[in-house]
């Protein structure tokens, strides 16, 4: 009987982590989609914009930071944000998608935007930390539950780049110029 009760426990928890999985895989896609949602629906002004753009730069100085101290799927890191976070880059997206929302000036966009953050960012979390369980075993346990000592690993712009944090910069002035041209063009 205990056996069968766990493996009805380890198929019950495989279900729940199966939509956490997909929204995990598709996240880029359906943050493509909330971007289109975002542009056409934005009615920002100058000073909304600019304010969103300070708000989006420090979330986006958060993740160059993070990016800059990790090294993906190859130890649990301890060094900068990490720290004091065990997940600085959606912490940095979090603050990003607040700029976003302050730079739009629209309800239905800040319902939008704080949505796909909540459902995505939950569920690649979720994701995440079974991959580094799996991977890392014990040091993850022990980093989740104490923080474990700190690394002195100074930042690497070179890191950041490897771990494509570029993308995300590029985007980021992509966004904002659409946004500008929103603007500019009273459209």
């Amino acid at each position: 009987m205990p056996d069968t009760l766990t493996r009805l426990v380890e198929a019950f928890a495989s279900l729940r982590a199966r939509p956490a999985e997909a929204l995990a895989r598709r996240r880029v896609a359906l943050g493509f989609l909330a971007g289109v949602v975002t542009l056409v629906l934005a009615r920002p002004t100058w000073a909304t914009w600019r304010a969103g753009l300070v708000v989006a730069l420090i979330g986006e100085t958060i993740r160059v930071w993070a990016a800059g101290h990790l090294e993906k799927s190859r130890e649990v890191t301890r060094s900068g944000p990490y720290r004091w976070t065990s997940h600085p880059l959606y912490l940095g997206s979090s603050v990003v998608a607040l700029g976003v929302i302050i730079a739009a000036r629209s309800v239905v966009v800040g319902v939008v935007v704080a949505g796909y953050m909540a459902v995505t960012t939950a569920a690649a979390i979720r994701t995440e930390e079974a991959f580094l369980r799996r991977t890392f075993g014990p040091a993850y346990d022990e980093y989740k539950r104490s923080g474990g000592p700190t690394a002195q690993r100074r930042f690497s712009i070179a890191r950041a780049l490897r771990n494509r944090e570029y993308r995300a910069v590029l985007g980021l002035a992509l966004g904002f110029g659409i946004l500008a041209l929103k603007i500019a063009l009273s459209i």
